[in-house]
């Protein structure tokens, strides 16, 4: 399961920026908010390595605007998916307590 959700985190990461990048779109918030849910469900479906889920999700939004125009200011989004993914793996360790051996 884990390296299925890994290629869905990629895809959902590269459709996300591809929707960024686009011309038309200029609602950042839209794409902060969903970078930072589904990464929050990701950490809480999967959550021994949150940092994978964040860097899938969240490592294609700055690569597209720094490659497409140089625009730094992208790099916020990794802290997006780094909250999401970290909170994600917080309420789930919360809610189902590790099993005792």
């Amino acid at each position: 399961m884990s390296k299925a959700l890994f290629v869905f985190a990629i895809s959902l990461g590269l459709f996300l920026a591809y929707v960024d990048t686009r011309p038309n779109w200029d609602d950042t918030g839209v794409i902060a908010l969903a970078v930072l849910v589904s990464c929050a469900v990701l950490g809480a479906v999967s959550p021994e390595r949150p940092w994978l889920w964040a860097l899938a999700v969240g490592c294609w939004i700055p690569a597209f605007n720094i490659a497409l125009s140089g625009n730094l200011g992208s790099m916020i989004s990794l802290a997006f998916a780094f909250a999401g993914a970290y909170a994600g793996m917080a309420v789930r360790k919360t809610l189902v307590p590790a099993k005792h051996l």
